[in-house]
């Protein structure tokens, strides 16, 4: 069901609405009431954080050594991202349409469900010798790097206005010398870093999600970078570097 509603989101997103989900610099009129952004996105992404927290501590794993470190490692993203960047957002963004925060909040209540319960009642019960297996080592590189990237450029993207002021800027430095994107490009290296270290379907379906999601914004942000910034640099690509 999660797959066949990633591809419908595509879908979506593709043929309906030109690339542009209705929140961010593509928010506009027409699409239902709206409320504070901040408080919308606190709201959205909250349920990563509370399911998936609740569906971990009723299983049966919650106590074993790896499991804990796979939720020390969703939360280091998930309590940053839903309580600490809304909070560092420009008042450039003012308003999130309701539609946007609903379809928000019933993802991440459960795919936080599908990951948390996976980890500590349906999945296996990883042993000790599981920090020692290619996979966890080469997903928990995979996770950190992109958490690293997707860190970074959100250091330089909200740096790049002084207080007060409300106008886009083109970003540079980091990965955004190669690529628009360089947040969710980093975001979606670190989803496929989970996906490796856990092993799991959750995990997997989450990173396709992911990709599902931000490949369509991340053209939509390519497209309007040129549009607005006449010397906006031409080699770089929307998500992926060198690529696309």
């Amino acid at each position: 069901m999660m797959l066949i509603l990633a591809a419908l989101l595509f879908v979506f997103l593709f043929l309906i609405i030109d690339w542009k989900a209705p929140y961010g610099r593509h928010n506009r009129e027409g699409w239902g009431p709206q409320i504070n952004a901040k408080l919308g996105w606190i709201i959205m992404e909250s349920p990563a954080v509370i399911v998936f927290t609740i569906a971990f501590f009723i299983g049966d794993h919650y106590t074993s050594f790896v499991p804990i470190l796979f939720l020390l490692m969703w939360q280091t993203h998930y309590i940053h991202r839903t309580y600490i960047f809304p909070l560092q957002m420009h008042s450039g963004q003012q308003h999130m349409t309701l539609l946007v925060i609903s379809m928000g909040f019933i993802f991440n209540s459960i795919n936080g469900y599908l990951n948390g319960s996976y980890l500590s009642t349906f999945g296996p019960e990883y042993s000790l010798d599981w920090l020692i297996d290619p996979r966890f080592i080469i997903g928990f590189l995979v996770f950190g790097v992109g958490f690293a990237i997707n860190r970074h450029s959100d250091n330089l993207l909200r740096n790049l206005r002084k207080p007060g002021e409300r106008d886009y800027k083109i970003p540079r430095g980091g990965f955004f010398k190669l690529v628009s994107c360089a947040n969710y490009f980093g975001e979606i290296i670190q989803w496929y870093g989970w996906a490796i270290a856990t092993w799991s379907l959750p995990g997997i379906l989450f990173a396709v999600w992911t990709t599902l999601n931000l490949f369509p914004r991340a053209r939509a942000h390519h497209i309007w970078y040129q549009d607005q910034f006449p010397d906006y640099p031409q080699h770089r690509r929307a998500l992926i570097p060198y690529i696309y």
